[in-house]
């Protein structure tokens, strides 16, 4: 039997992406979400998040778990690969699901964790962090990029990222 190395599990927006740029979308009503995600194509990367991420994946299979939606699919796995990450699984919000990204993510994070041991989550979202710490994973607070509120509202209130 091999054994697998077990998985190191990082956020996108706010965690390897600097989504700053993007927030006018969602500071104006009503909230432009289409114009929102086109633009992350645009995001540049945020330094200690892909250097952790980089690190990381000496140990461990990257995987990306993200409260985007399914159809930035392509444009994700590209900005990915133009930053130099390296390949993963990449885990998204279904089509639709509006549920708070604690809930949602949450649950990607468990289907991930049925196939082997999570060794490292990390992400910018602490209502995220309390939820993936309560269902009893370590935890990596990704703290290098302010979150504006207008994000957390997107994220936990709209089920949008």
């Amino acid at each position: 039997m091999v054994l697998r190395a077990p998985w190191a599990v990082f956020d996108l927006d706010g965690t390897l992406a600097d989504v700053r740029h993007r927030l006018p979308f969602l500071q104006q009503r009503p909230r432009d979400w289409d114009s929102f995600f086109d633009a992350a194509v645009d995001d540049p990367p945020l330094v200690k998040g892909v250097a952790l991420a980089m690190e990381s994946a000496q140990q461990c299979e990257l995987a990306y778990v993200t409260g985007r939606p399914e159809r930035c699919r392509a444009d994700t796995v590209e900005w990915l690969k133009s930053h130099g990450l390296p390949v993963g699984r990449l885990l998204m919000r279904p089509e639709g699901d509006r549920r708070p990204a604690r809930v949602t993510k949450l649950e990607l994070l468990q289907q991930l964790a049925r196939e082997r041991p999570v060794a490292l989550v990390v992400d910018d979202d602490e209502q995220v962090n309390a939820a993936y710490e309560h269902a009893g994973f370590r935890v990596r607070r990704a703290d290098w990029m302010p979150a504006p509120a207008v994000l957390e509202v997107a994220q936990e209130r709209e089920g949008r990222t």
